[in-house]
């Protein structure tokens, strides 16, 4: 796979790729490209098929050896930098005389359900990928991205490798910095971006009640949760939100809402890509197929969708009139208390309410009688929480087996490396063993 030597071939005295003292036109790109992969191939006698395990920081001598190990012929598993050194060992291990002649990227999802796995994209895939998003968000090649995920997420690798297809300008700067983002977006060197939650809090706090640059066309929201009171006030601000919903195992987005359906239904996705095909199945699980979907999963025989070709995502959604996605919780997410379900987002979106709660994250505690009892877990909007008032407005709005039974006051809810809301570390904070 050789996407640089396709844009310089295309576009090559547009720019590629800016650091920090520096721009690259493709051409310039390809060059550097070409010299990384010589030296691949000469110090590591590298072979088609190969995997090559690799930290890429968000800065363009990562991007540029990425590119270099593909035009190498290996197979690439970014690593995180956040990786415990159990981690990084646990996913070394597993790599061992792996050989994936299919498959050109190797991520690790976040384990939300239960221990992270390495999942195998295909080039079909990513490029498949990058042309429906473009279709949706009308992408072009005059963008300038901001690369603002890790490239070992799905969402930072499908940004780096949609640049390039689309001939458009990525802006490596390092690890996403408030500031470094809030002058980029100032200067108007950034059209476009794509950000996890709270992220997109910590520049709406940056910004202040200044509205978003004119400059700035799209910022993809994803990797978690939007809150609704985050999203309504990024678009008081004028903020171009455009939500997502994806994961690993589709490549990154399935369905995705652009700005203007976002200011229409703040709560939803939208509809699924085109060329992606979008369900409600039993239980109200969210099942995706089409040719974004990944190869398989490392150490495991066969595909990640079932036989006709559907991926279990274990999320549980609502699809409207329309064929626009709302997305409410996942499966694995559900307590059962007493012989009632109950589903966790519908009882944080009833929490999230109230005036003085920023954040929320409802979760099932052992019960020996119930089985499970609901307990939140707030991030008070103001630096005293009255927890009677609270208790007082959930059993007004919600039923009993719904009402949470135990509190915790946190400063900020505990995130994984992808920005997700770390449910695991909240029950532990709830049930201290």
């Amino acid at each position: 796979m050789d996407l640089v030597a396709e844009a310089a071939a295309r576009w090559p005295d547009r720019p590629a790729l800016t650091g920090a003292e520096r721009t690259w036109s493709y051409a310039e790109l390809d060059d550097w490209v070409g010299v990384l992969s010589q030296r691949i191939l000469d110090e590591d006698e590298a072979q088609g098929g190969e995997v090559l395990a690799l930290t890429v920081e968000p800065e363009p001598q990562g991007v540029a050896f990425l590119f270099a190990a593909w035009r190498a012929g290996l197979t690439v598993a970014p690593l995180s930098p956040l990786l415990s050194e159990a981690e990084h060992s646990r996913a070394l291990r597993a790599l061992t005389s792996l050989r994936a002649t299919e498959g050109r990227a190797i991520l690790w999802t976040s384990g939300t359900s239960g221990s992270p796995r390495g999942v195998v994209l295909g080039e079909a895939g990513l490029r498949a990928s990058a042309a429906a998003v473009a279709r949706r968000l009308g992408l072009s090649d005059r963008d300038r991205w901001l690369l603002s995920l890790s490239v070992a997420h799905v969402g930072g690798l499908a940004m780096v490798t949609r640049s390039v297809l689309l001939g458009s300008e990525l802006m490596a700067m390092g690890s996403f910095r408030v500031d470094v983002a809030a002058r980029l977006l100032d200067d108007g060197r950034v059209t476009h971006v794509s950000l996890v939650p709270t992220q997109l809090g910590r520049l709406l706090d940056a910004f202040g009640t200044r509205p978003a640059p004119p400059t700035l066309r799209c910022v993809l929201i994803g990797g978690a949760h939007a809150p609704e009171g985050l999203v309504r006030r990024a678009l008081d601000s004028a903020w171009p939100l455009a939500l997502t919903y994806g994961m690993t195992e589709m490549t990154s987005q399935v369905a995705t809402a652009p700005p203007e359906l976002v200011r229409r239904k703040p709560g939803s996705v939208g509809a699924a890509l085109e060329g992606v095909d979008m369900r409600i199945g039993t239980g109200g699980e969210i099942l995706a197929r089409g040719p974004t979907c990944a190869l398989g999963y490392v150490g495991q025989q066969g595909p990640v969708a079932d036989t006709a070709g559907w991926y279990h995502t274990g999320d549980v959604g609502i699809l409207d009139h329309e064929g626009h996605l709302t997305v409410t919780g996942r499966c694995s997410d559900r307590i059962v208390t007493g012989g009632v379900t109950v589903d966790p987002a519908e009882v944080e979106s009833v929490l999230r309410g109230h005036p003085a709660v920023l954040e929320a994250c409802v979760v099932g505690i052992p019960d020996a009688d119930l089985g499970e009892r609901v307990a939140a877990a707030l991030v008070p909007a103001e630096p005293e929480l009255d927890l009677a008032e609270v208790e007082a407005w959930s059993r007004a709005r919600l039923g009993g087996p719904r009402r949470p039974r135990r509190w915790l006051v946190l400063d900020a809810l505990p995130l994984n490396r992808t920005g997700k809301v770390d449910r695991a570390a909240v029950l532990a904070l709830l049930v201290p063993h």
